[in-house]
């Protein structure tokens, strides 16, 4: 019967101990769940798989430059070279920040903000607006880049600080 007793207070001191030790695990792991569920619903999970696009598109960029005759089935391929298991990967990587930066109490109030109808409507929006006006301002970049009135400034830089002088050509070092 002792023995019984002994395995009891055994049981109940593990129990106890995992109890005040694996609750701060919890909370984290409870934040972490949290900061990824705030990354979907601001909207902030659509950026990151924006990343993966553009990582995508300049890479594809430099293999049309070096092989112009691709196949479309290296195409298929290559769209799944940055996948879920590596925007898996990034959010991983993401969510240490948040955490650093932001208490689980922060998190769970933006969450309740971002789920409101308002922010649905503007997640729905932004990523229309941020490619009309990304366009706007690549075609302001390149009409301001290339006029005359840029280039002599630019060219008026050059000549002031000797950018010529300080930079020759290889052949003249």
């Amino acid at each position: 019967m002792g023995g019984m007793k002994i395995k009891i207070r055994l049981a109940c001191a593990l129990f106890l101990f995992l109890v005040i030790f694996s609750g701060p695990v919890f909370a984290e792991t409870q934040k972490a769940t949290d900061i990824r569920k705030l990354l979907k619903v601001s909207g902030i999970f659509d950026q990151l798989t924006y990343m993966q696009d553009t990582l995508l598109n300049n890479i594809s960029m430099m293999v049309t430059g070096s092989f112009p005759n691709v196949p479309d089935a290296f195409w298929r391929e290559f769209n799944q070279l940055v996948g879920e298991k590596e925007m898996d990967d990034l959010v991983d990587r993401v969510i240490p920040v948040y955490d650093k930066h932001m208490s689980h109490e922060t998190v769970k109030k933006l969450i309740a903000m971002f789920e409101t109808p308002f922010w649905n409507d503007w997640k729905e929006k932004m990523p229309i607006i941020s490619r009309e006006a990304g366009v706007i301002g690549s075609e302001w970049g390149r009409e301001h880049t290339q006029s005359a009135a840029f280039n002599m400034r630019l060219d008026g830089l050059v000549e002031k600080y000797e950018l010529k002088k300080l930079n020759p050509p290889p052949d003249k070092k």
